[in-house]
């Protein structure tokens, strides 16, 4: 049995252990964002991501930046 709940990515559904009350013990914290990262990520998403999806939206905020 887990001891947290298990939801869905927002992203892309894959089951992730929500570890919101041990934050630092969450795979999602293994994700350094800037302020502007998470400005970014949070208005395309509500809920909780994976650390992969995390990543790859990292990486598409910092290509768009680079593009311009």
């Amino acid at each position: 049995m887990t001891k947290h709940e298990i939801i869905p990515c927002d992203r892309c559904g894959t089951a992730i252990e929500c570890k919101a009350n041990s934050y630092t013990k969450c795979q999602c914290s293994t994700v350094q964002l800037n302020i502007n990262e998470v400005q970014y990520i949070s208005e395309l998403f509500d809920g909780c991501l994976c650390a992969k999806c995390l990543f790859e939206l990292q990486e598409e905020y910092r290509e768009g930046l680079t593009a311009s």
